[in-house]
């Protein structure tokens, strides 16, 4: 369930709504870190929450479904192994990547003992860890390679773009993460508050029709004139499932 908001002014909320992206959790205690990998991650296209300490990011790893928490080692209240345990001990499988000014074998070795999916050092270039934070979400969903395809549809995760029949389809930000969250779970059928929860941070309360009409855009671009089925399918009382053309 998502948290209740309090309210704010119309027009930042509608601002907000306009950048729907993967779902990232940021535990970091330094002000300027959360500032700077906050920021850089929300302009390379993800939803970013950020805790302070310990105890507020593991209540935020529990109460919400995350792609990949990204949490430092070294926190107030609660350390990162600790956070990290809890959150496998409450069966949160979220892909953690470690962030830590430690760079010793020992310290390695207890973070991925611990559950951790990777694992980063201080100081680190920006462009790494993006590149991290998206092979991990990519390998939550199963997808290994950069370049999702389906049917004769392909979406390359890395220069956030997508091309169907040799054609580059025009995409805005919104409607990319759909298509890019939609191929990460194709085959399932994805329900309206799965992809609110995924692709909205708790910045950003949408409004109950922004999943349809994204949807109603992205099938415009991506469905060739005329096309009898869409790779978008709605399964009505239940969500939507990317398929490709030829698929029943």
């Amino acid at each position: 369930m998502r948290q209740a908001l309090t309210p704010r002014h119309p027009l930042v909320i509608f601002a907000a709504i306009l950048r729907p992206f993967m779902r990232v959790l940021l535990v970091e205690d330094s002000e300027r870190l959360q500032h700077s990998v906050g920021t850089g991650l929300r302009k390379s296209g993800f939803a970013v929450d950020v805790a302070g300490d310990g105890v507020n990011g593991l209540w935020y790893a529990r109460s919400n479904d995350y792609d990949v928490v990204v949490l430092d080692l070294m926190l107030p209240g609660m350390d990162g192994l600790t956070v990290l345990r809890e959150m496998r001990k409450a069966g949160r499988d979220t892909h953690v990547l470690l962030l830590t000014a430690k760079d010793s074998v020992d310290d390695r070795v207890k973070g991925l003992s611990a559950g951790a999916d990777d694992y980063l050092v201080k100081p680190f270039a920006f462009e790494e860890l993006v590149a991290r934070v998206r092979a991990l979400a990519r390998r939550r969903h199963g997808a290994k390679n950069p370049t999702l395809t389906v049917g004769d549809l392909q979406i390359d995760t890395s220069a956030r773009n997508a091309i169907r029949g040799g054609r580059h389809v025009e995409l805005s930000a919104r409607e990319y993460a759909l298509l890019e969250y939609l191929a990460l779970r194709r085959g399932s059928v994805v329900s309206r508050t799965e992809i609110e929860e995924h692709l909205y941070d708790d910045r950003a309360e949408p409004m109950s029709n922004v999943v349809d009409a994204t949807v109603y855009g992205l099938r415009k671009k991506i469905d060739p004139p005329g096309a009898a089925t869409s790779l978008i399918r709605t399964r009505r009382g239940m969500g939507y499932e990317l398929r490709g053309a030829d698929e029943p």
